[in-house]
């Protein structure tokens, strides 16, 4: 199944070839987890802050039981700062 993946900042270098900008249609297992996706590319756990499916919140606890269904979009961020 296809789902689109968003990684920002940092967590960009993390994409496949062939990602526009920080954005990537990605073929997945049919019912995979935000975790399996993430584990799959080399996304470090803890380098994940705030992940997002179709802008729903995914707590961190709750990554590997997230599934995932076709044509949902994954957002994931690390930790910001700034001012």
């Amino acid at each position: 199944m296809t789902i689109t993946l968003k990684l920002f900042a940092t967590l960009s270098k993390y994409l496949p070839a062939g990602a526009r900008q920080n954005v990537l249609s990605l073929d997945v297992a049919e019912g995979a987890s935000v975790g399996t996706v993430l584990d799959d590319l080399g996304v470090p756990r803890d380098q994940v802050h705030l992940a997002l499916v179709d802008g729903v919140y995914v707590p961190l606890d709750e990554l590997d039981a997230r599934r995932l269904k076709a044509g949902e979009t994954l957002a994931v961020w690390p930790p910001v700062a700034g001012g």
